[in-house]
């Protein structure tokens, strides 16, 4: 629960494709899932695959536009998509990565997730990484609630604050494998923005396979954002979050 006295910053940690590699290919997983599920409502492949791409690009998320413009039971969906990938088969425990959550120093900053998934998913992740232990907080996409808000939509990230009991945009860390959702929070005045960029990688998005890269969009905002490849890397970039060795 929110702690209205607490002013401590919030260092904000997107969960699919930053926690783990995209390597692992989830996303891949994840989009032949998406596609099939818009082939099971009645299209055509090449239907599927241009509505895919298509609420993925206007919404941020393909469920989004399927509960707009379709009838669709988004836990339903959840279960024959997110719910059916194989995680435990596809990712595992890292300890590097859990002594890096182990050295961000508690006193100084809060550890959140935040994430376009919905909960179940996104703790089944946070478990098989063990790290749900080290997460103290947890906003995700509601797919209960009529009309849900997901990134890089502005409300999503104030909903987050608000959750959180933080009114300071100033105190926000925030790392993500998406540089439009990076670049809606810097938009947001979050003072410390990573884009987790494993470059030269095939990564799904929207039902495309595409290579990961640092491309900007034109006319995309100039603001400054670091790219790292490892989380590691913020050891260095975000040094004042972890503790000081003796």
């Amino acid at each position: 629960m929110p702690t209205s006295n607490d002013d401590r910053p919030i260092v904000w940690f997107d969960i699919d494709n930053t926690l783990y590699s995209t390597s692992a290919k989830i996303s891949h997983a994840m989009g032949e899932r998406i596609h099939a599920y818009f082939v099971g409502l009645g299209l055509t492949h090449e239907e599927a695959s241009e509505l895919h791409l298509r609420y993925y690009t206007q919404y941020g998320l393909a469920l989004r536009g399927l509960t707009r413009h379709h009838d669709v039971d988004p836990l339903d969906f959840d279960q024959k998509c997110d719910g059916s990938i194989p995680l435990e088969e596809m990712i595992s425990f890292s300890p590097e990565l859990r002594k890096l959550f182990e050295d961000i120093d508690r006193s100084k900053v809060r550890v959140w997730a935040l994430t376009n998934a919905y909960k179940p998913h996104a703790q089944r992740v946070l478990r098989i990484l063990k790290l749900d232990d080290l997460i103290e907080g947890l906003v995700y996409c509601d797919y209960l609630a009529k009309d849900f808000v997901c990134k890089p939509e502005p409300e999503y990230y104030h909903m987050a604050m608000a959750k959180a009991g933080l009114s300071d945009p100033s105190k926000c860390y925030f790392v993500d494998d998406n540089r439009g959702n990076i670049d809606a929070a810097k938009a947001l005045s979050w003072a410390h923005c990573v884009h987790f960029c494993e470059k030269g990688l095939e990564g799904v998005e929207g039902g495309r396979i595409l290579q990961i890269d640092n491309e900007r969009a034109p006319g995309a905002p100039d603001n400054d954002v670091i790219d790292i490849s490892t989380l590691e890397e913020l050891r260095k970039v975000w040094p004042e979050i972890f503790k000081q060795s003796e």
